[in-house]
């Protein structure tokens, strides 16, 4: 089973995008975003995964997807078919992405 996993040391971009949305279109969004991972983003290279995180107030939802490098995220961008994507989803919600290293990661001691 493959999971995310969220370390300092492994070399990969967090691609970070909060979507503002109006709450009536929140799992409109949710699905099309979805879609679009699972019917083209997670095939490409560098593609490590896709999580979708909408906010419980329905207001803003977090698309958060770790890839190998920045050149994939620019490759993958540029496919028209995730671009039929991102459009749907800028249609609905105003997008904000960035891409992002970790800096630090903390864990309670067991």
């Amino acid at each position: 089973m493959s999971e995310t996993v969220i370390r300092t040391d492994d070399g990969t971009i967090a691609m970070i995008n909060v979507f503002e949305v109006e709450p009536e279109h929140q799992k409109e969004l949710a699905e099309v975003l979805s879609e679009g991972a699972e019917k083209f983003i997670r095939h490409r290279p560098g593609c490590v995964s896709v999580n979708i995180f909408p906010s419980t107030d329905g207001k803003r939802l977090v698309y958060y997807a770790q890839w190998r490098s920045k050149a994939d995220i620019k490759a993958t961008m540029a496919d028209p078919n995730v671009q039929v994507y991102r459009d749907k989803a800028a249609e609905l919600a105003k997008p904000d992405p960035h891409a992002y290293t970790v800096f630090a990661v903390h864990h309670p001691e067991s």
